[in-house]
C-alpha cells in the first residue's frame, strides 16, 4: 500500500495560527525598536550617556572638604556610590520619565495596548535600553574608580549588586509615575527635579548619610534612593549589618510597591487632553 501524505491547510475564510510569542521574545522587540527611536534623539542620549559620566566629579571636590576619615570613609568610596547614584536618577529615572511621556503623546502605547504586549511588557521594553546604558556605566564606574582611586576590591559584591538591581527597579517605577502628570516630554526636565534633588542631597550621593547628624541621618535613610546607595557602598566597605541590609531592602521594596501601585491605578496610556 502507498503512502499518502497530507497537507493540513487553513479551511476557507480561515488565517493560519500565528506564531505564538513569548513575553521576553516581546520585550526584547520593543526594546530593539525603543533602541533605534533612542538613539535618533541626541538630546535624550547626551543626557542619559554624558550627565551621569560628568556629575561625579563635582562630588569629587566636595568631598575633599568633608571630614571623611571620622566616618572611615574615602574620596573613593564617596564618589562610586555617587556615580552609581547619578547613573540611576540620570539615565533611567530621568530618560525614562521623557520616553514614557513621549510615547504616550505620540499614541505609540495606544496602539501597543491593541496588540499582544501587555502593560507591564510595554512599559518594561520601553525601559530595557535606558537600563542598559545605566548598567554599563555603574561598570565603567566601577572600574574607573578602583583603578584611579586605588579602592580596594569588594568586601560584599553582593550588596553593590542588590543595591544596583533595587535602584534600577525603583527609579523605573518612579519614572512611570512622574509621568502620570507629565503633560509633555519638554515638561519632564521640570517634573523630575524634585526627586533628583532630593536623592542627590539626601540619600548619601553629595553628602554620606555617616556624616549628618543622627536625627537627620535616620530620616534621610527613608528616601526612596537611600537604600540603593547604601548597599552600593556597603558593597566597598562591608560595614553593614544583616539587620541594617535587611531594613535598607524593606524600605526600596515599599517605595516600589508604592510606585507600582500608582501606575496600575493611574498611569495614563492615552495623550493628556
Amino acid at each position: 500500500m502507498s503512502e499518502t501524505h497530507l497537507t493540513l491547510r487553513p479551511a476557507p475564510g480561515r488565517t493560519a495560527p500565528r506564531e505564538r510569542t513569548t513575553p521576553l521574545g516581546r520585550m526584547a522587540a520593543l526594546a530593539r525598536a525603543e533602541l533605534s527611536l533612542f538613539a535618533r534623539n541626541r538630546g535624550t542620549l547626551a543626557a542619559a550617556v554624558l550627565v551621569p559620566l560628568v556629575l561625579p566629579f563635582s562630588v569629587r571636590s566636595a568631598a575633599g572638604q568633608l571630614n571623611l576619615k571620622d566616618a572611615g570613609l574615602t574620596v573613593g568610596l564617596v564618589m562610586l556610590p555617587a556615580s552609581i547614584g547619578f547613573s540611576l536618577l540620570f539615565a533611567v529615572y530621568s530618560t525614562l520619565v521623557g520616553v514614557f511621556v513621549s510615547r504616550r503623546e505620540q499614541l505609540v502605547f495606544k496602539r501597543l495596548r491593541t496588540g499582544e504586549p501587555r502593560d507591564p511588557e510595554i512599559l518594561a521594553g520601553a525601559a530595557l535600553p535606558a537600563v542598559a546604558i545605566a548598567l554599563a556605566q555603574c561598570a565603567v564606574m566601577a572600574a574607573a574608580c578602583t583603578v584611579l582611586l586605588r579602592i580596594p576590591a569588594p568586601h560584599a559584591p553582593q550588596f553593590a549588586v542588590l543595591g544596583v538591581a533595587l535602584g534600577v527597579v525603583l527609579c523605573g517605577a518612579f519614572a512611570a509615575v512622574t509621568a502620570i502628570w507629565t503633560r509633555t516630554a519638554e515638561s519632564a526636565q521640570i517634573t523630575t527635579v524634585p526627586l533628583v534633588l532630593l536623592s542627590a542631597l539626601g540619600s548619601g550621593l553629595a553628602i554620606p548619610l555617616e556624616l549628618l547628624p543622627d536625627r537627620l541621618a535616620r530620616l534621610c535613610e527613608l528616601l526612596p534612593l537611600t537604600p540603593a546607595i547604601t548597599l552600593v557602598r556597603a558593597g566597598w566597605t562591608g560595614d553593614l549589618g544583616a539587620g541594617e541590609a535587611v531594613r535598607a531592602v524593606i524600605v526600596a521594596l515599599a517605595w516600589t510597591g508604592v510606585a507600582v501601585f500608582a501606575v496600575r491605578r493611574w498611569f495614563r496610556w492615552e495623550p493628556r487632553r
